[in-house]
């Protein structure tokens, strides 16, 4: 299982910093096409950004679980990171309704 959590740490890891830099104002690293519609770039990326770093929050917690997690039960991670990703997608989901008008 230390692999998984390693594995799980650097996904984390490349999240965190995409969704800092996508905070900070690099909104050209999401799709133009999940743009089409957006006015206020800047608050679209703020937005972006925190929805990305709940995202990235799955990963990180799946990775913990890993680490202390009987090697005999390890889908237990796998759930907590299945689990885990659902209200990260709800959050992009909602950024990309309020802001792009849509899905």
């Amino acid at each position: 299982m230390l692999a998984y959590s390693i594995l799980m740490f650097t996904l984390s890891i490349f999240l965190i910093v995409l969704s800092i830099m996508i905070y900070r104002g690099r909104t050209d690293l999401i799709h133009s096409y999940h743009q089409e519609k957006v006015k206020d770039k800047a608050a679209y990326g703020k937005a972006f950004g925190k929805a990305l770093f709940a995202f990235a929050l799955a990963p990180f917690v799946s990775g913990v679980v890993g680490l202390f997690v009987n090697p005999n039960v390890s889908i237990t991670p796998v759930l907590v990171l299945a689990f885990g990703f659902i209200p990260g997608f709800c959050c992009i989901l909602a950024v990309q309704r309020k802001y792009n008008k849509g899905f």
